[in-house]
């Protein structure tokens, strides 16, 4: 059975750490009114660089979830009976930078085993299902995943110790929450793999996306944005400034393993070993005898499901006629290519590489385009530089 756990944003489950304010009435208004003024329990300078740095920093960002679930594993250890110290949990981690509105929001989706693994002496393993994971269980986690965190930020210098210890003293989760309420089934596949793919999602959808003119576009969030907002209408350059935001840090996973599943993990053959093979129906006297199964594709064909799993879109598939293309041959001679491009009305050289401008921002305004006030950021360059020869 697997359950997810989710470490991020208060409001939809997951840790979020910001200001907690406190409201003071301060006076009344003429009509009788209190007037309410929001002071600030800490300073918003040391928690707005907290959140940068968690941002950018992905060792910051690793340490974060590592002690994240190190506390769930001492939890489904303490709730699995028969478990030892040295029982080991499985879990899948997927980082997000994002919120459904298209807003820099950095929390965690953990899918973890219910349950933790202990070596046997054969070498094989033993599975303890956990048990009782109520709501003071994920209270727990939660009250020791923060106090934990604000000592790391203390110790990194990111926030003073005066300010944690007031973050600390918070009611409501002091800004940070764990939801550990969707649970799958083990042999609810197709419910693993919905849970899967919602973790694994990419920043927004392309069909919430509209386009209402060449200079506004739409996008309309699947809930409710910060502060309640609705549909966001933003222009090209805010859409581009708003995905920018959200581009991972380069040479870094988004999806990490940890415990028995992750790749040295000793007890990972012995784990994935356990996993259940197909059902197969029992056989009757006067069945019929089952047709032969179909050979397996070339794994050549790979390619073309991925593909077609990421962008819909099958390469296999004729244009013209829509009938099936199979592949012939891969050439990779260059006279014989450039022969065959030749033939298609192909071009058969790179194309140039054009100097780097800046936006457009006289088509913004309506006006007329003015090259001197528009110049390129790059001149040109002085020689033809082969692209073929950068990769």
């Amino acid at each position: 059975m697997q359950r997810a756990v989710n470490d991020g944003q208060q409001s939809g489950g997951w840790v979020r750490i910001g200001r907690r304010p406190t409201f003071n009435v301060e006076e009344v208004g003429n009509d009788g009114e209190p007037i309410v003024r929001v002071v600030d329990e800490c300073a918003g300078d040391e928690l707005e660089l907290v959140i940068w740095e968690l941002q950018r920093d992905a060792d910051l960002q690793g340490a974060t979830l590592r002690l994240f679930l190190r506390r769930v594993e001492q939890c489904l250890r303490a709730h699995s009976p028969g478990s030892g110290p040295a029982a080991r949990l499985g879990a899948v981690a997927f980082i997000h930078r994002f919120g459904s509105a298209l807003n820099a929001h950095l929390h965690f989706h953990c899918v973890v085993i219910d349950g933790v693994f202990d070596a046997t002496a054969t070498g094989g393993v033993v599975f303890n299902a956990a048990t009782g994971l109520e709501a003071n269980a994920m209270a727990q986690v939660q009250a020791q995943v923060r106090r934990r965190l604000l000592c790391v930020f203390v110790r990194r210098g990111l926030l003073p110790a005066e300010d944690a210890q007031a973050m600390g003293q918070w009611a409501h989760g002091g800004g940070f929450s764990v939801d550990a309420s969707v649970r799958i089934e083990a042999a609810d596949r197709a419910g693993r793999e919905r849970l899967l793919r919602y973790c694994a999602r990419p920043p927004f959808a392309l069909d919430r996306l509209r386009e209402l003119d060449p200079e506004r576009l739409v996008y309309d969030p699947p809930k409710a944005g910060p502060g309640g907002s609705g549909p966001q209408c933003l222009t090209p350059l805010e859409l581009l400034d708003r995905l920018a935001a959200l581009v991972p840090p380069p040479r870094l996973h988004r999806h990490r393993y940890f415990g028995v599943l992750a790749p040295n993990a000793p007890l990972r053959t012995a784990v994935t070993a356990l996993a259940p093979g197909a059902t197969t129906a029992p056989s009757t006297p006067n069945a019929e005898p089952a047709a032969e199964p179909a050979p397996r594709r070339a794994a050549r064909y790979a390619w073309a499901l991925l593909l077609a799993r990421i962008y819909e879109v099958f390469p296999l598939v004729c244009p013209r006629c829509g009938g099936a293309m199979r592949i012939i041959a891969f050439i990779t001679d260059g006279p014989t290519v450039r022969d065959i491009l030749d033939h298609l009305g192909e071009p058969t050289a790179p194309p140039r590489i054009a100097p780097a401008r800046g936006p457009p921002l006289w088509a913004a305004t309506g006006s007329a385009h003015d090259p001197a006030a528009d110049p390129p950021l790059q001149s040109v360059p002085a020689f033809e530089f082969d692209q073929r020869l950068s990769w």
